[in-house]
């Protein structure tokens, strides 16, 4: 049977950041891994959601996971609201430091000058406002915090709570999903981590995470 992994990258990324994730995924898993590369700054979220559909509905797989980083969680997530995951594979979702409950780091960059340009237009609609977001269980999914502060969100004095210096431990759950896990890790530090990939592999595979 075939197992494809394909990872949605993050906001000013595009992907190659995932190699070493990905060729440990591949290894765990006997999974074929891919990358799925949108325009995170100037896209639309809808849009880069249904992107990600046309992309994945021509995967030829019996399993098909996802894993996004960051902004790369919620185009999933994105995916799912528009009601199109239902035609997908089997398969689970990991999300690593993607922020579901909207951002404080996000709020505070916006008020800068030229801020709201910096984050773009996906940002602007999924982080800028508090969605009040729940799981309807399409999928196992399971989610990875890292509560290392280090990032973006210590510049802009965003440190009042555990957080990966970017995106706080609180933004990153999400009622109904099935597992949520904290490790020692920075946002950026997230997709380098190989207890990150370890802990992504076990999930995707069992629909748990090592305690």
């Amino acid at each position: 049977m075939s197992t494809v992994v394909v990872y949605v990258h993050g906001l000013w990324q595009r992907g190659a950041e995932s190699h070493w994730l990905r060729h440990r995924l591949a290894q765990d898993l006997g999974a074929e891994t891919r990358t799925f590369s949108y325009p995170s700054v100037a896209g639309d979220a809808r849009q880069n959601a249904r992107s990600l559909m046309e992309t994945l509905r021509d995967i030829r797989a019996d399993t098909l996971h996802l894993v996004g980083h960051s902004l790369g969680g919620l185009v999933i997530l994105k995916l799912f609201e528009n009601g199109d995951g239902v035609s997908l594979p089997p398969g689970r979702i990991v999300l690593l430091g993607s922020p579901l409950r909207g951002s404080r780091t996000a709020h505070r960059v916006a008020r800068l000058p030229c801020g709201r340009k910096i984050l773009g237009q996906g940002v602007r609609e999924e982080l800028l406002s508090n969605a009040d977001r729940c799981w309807r269980k399409e999928r196992e999914l399971g989610a990875i915090a890292g509560n290392l502060s280090i990032g973006l969100g210590r510049l802009v004095g965003s440190h009042e709570s555990p957080s990966d210096g970017t995106v706080f431990v609180d933004e990153t759950l999400l009622t109904g999903m099935s597992q949520h896990l904290v490790l020692r890790e920075s946002h950026f530090g997230l997709p380098f981590s190989a207890e990150v990939a370890r802990q992504t592999g076990l999930f995707l595979s069992t629909g748990q995470f090592s305690r």
